[in-house]
């Protein structure tokens, strides 16, 4: 896929105190969308609004276009 996450997710998340225990307690987002950001598959629109607030940043900051 021509999409990739520029970063580790789980690992950016945790830097902001957000760890995969409270994202799932807190229903913040799924155990499914966690294993997607695990397995370096690209998640909702609506998971990357989740994850964009979450980190402070924008789309662009997270995902980058590798053409093939």
């Amino acid at each position: 896929m021509p999409i990739k996450y520029k970063f580790n997710i789980l690992s950016a998340l945790k830097e902001k105190g957000y760890t995969t225990t409270k994202i799932r307690k807190e229903k913040i987002m799924s155990e499914s969308t966690l294993q997607k950001f695990r397995n370096g598959e690209i998640v909702s629109n609506d998971n990357i609004a989740i994850l964009c607030k979450l980190l402070e940043c924008q789309p662009g900051d997270i995902m980058e276009y590798i053409p093939d």
